[in-house]
């Protein structure tokens, strides 16, 4: 079983690279641009626009939706509304990214507001946003989790349940990240341990995993849970036993990463501009790199 579904979650991957959708963010100005590069990374086009008056129609000839409540005015509020109303109709995949859930009235009321009116395909967030967002109260940091919060060893059996909980009241994939990952839907909790807690000391990491998210959504329609869990790579369901470091956690070098990528763009980018106009032409990538191959190891 867990050898289908490693061969399952590879071809969401490859349906990214020759699908390449295109994505509407409506997203924060903080980091527009690092969510806009990580979705190119992956294979997929994005567009921003938080513009009322287009709203609508850009997300008409988007593959999927991805809110983000990082930086709120009331215009921004305005277009989530009638690019998620679109995006509903038009059968597109819709993530919410609730950043800064339980920081402040109008975040909070927002984030409440679009999951009443709108059916998101997934919503992701820190665990201290969701807990805002599904039992009315948190000690959040801002927008970073609190570190009572956390998704630990000792609270794991708990907080699977939860996530799943959650899921089943909002009819959504629930991701809860952070140096654990839980993805669950009311039935199945993907644990993925595979953070750093290096990431934190950035701004952007969620944010542009939303956005990719959505690719990986938009790109594979039908299996939500599963393609929210190949964004992450590594993953168990907590029914699964053991979890089998050696079989699901692999290290590959920096330098067949890059290799990897620019094979990807180059071999995309005639879909993406066909099928994007609106985006400017990007320079042509360059060859795949050379590789010394043999330097993928795999944990002991």
């Amino acid at each position: 079983m867990q050898q289908e579904e490693a061969v399952m979650l590879e071809s969401y991957l490859d349906n990214v690279r020759e699908n390449a959708p295109l994505v509407h963010n409506i997203t924060n100005y903080v980091t527009a641009n690092d969510v806009a590069n990580a979705i190119l990374a992956v294979g997929a086009s994005p567009i921003m626009s938080d513009e009322p008056e287009e709203a609508a129609d850009i997300t008409r000839i988007c593959d999927g939706l991805n809110i983000n409540i990082g930086t709120l005015h009331k215009q921004s509020i305005r277009a989530m509304h009638l690019a998620g109303k679109r995006a509903m109709e038009l059968g597109h995949a819709l993530l919410l990214d609730p950043v800064g859930a339980g920081a402040s009235k109008l975040r909070t009321e927002t984030a409440a507001a679009l999951m009443e009116k709108l059916h998101f395909t997934a919503i992701r967030g820190n665990i201290s946003e969701i807990k805002a967002l599904c039992l009315g109260s948190t000690t959040t940091k801002g927008v970073d989790a609190d570190a009572a919060d956390a998704v630990t060893e000792a609270n794991l059996a708990d907080m699977i349940e939860f996530a799943k909980s959650c899921a089943q009241s909002c009819g959504s994939v629930i991701a809860i990240t952070g140096a654990i990952d839980l993805v669950a839907d009311a039935e199945v909790c993907y644990v993925i341990r595979n953070g750093r807690k290096e990431m934190s000391t950035i701004t952007g990491t969620g944010c542009q995993l939303s956005g990719v998210m959505t690719a990986f959504l938009a790109a594979n329609p039908g299996h939500a849970l599963g393609r929210r869990c190949c964004c992450n790579g590594t993953r168990r369901r907590d029914c699964d036993g053991v979890y089998d470091r050696r079989r699901w956690k692999r290290h590959i070098s920096e330098s067949d990463h890059r290799c990897a990528l620019s094979y990807n763009s180059g071999a995309s980018e005639s879909r993406r501009k066909d099928r994007n106009p609106m985006i400017r032409q990007r320079v042509q990538t360059k060859a795949p790199c050379e590789t010394s191959g043999g330097d993928r190891k795999e944990d002991e």
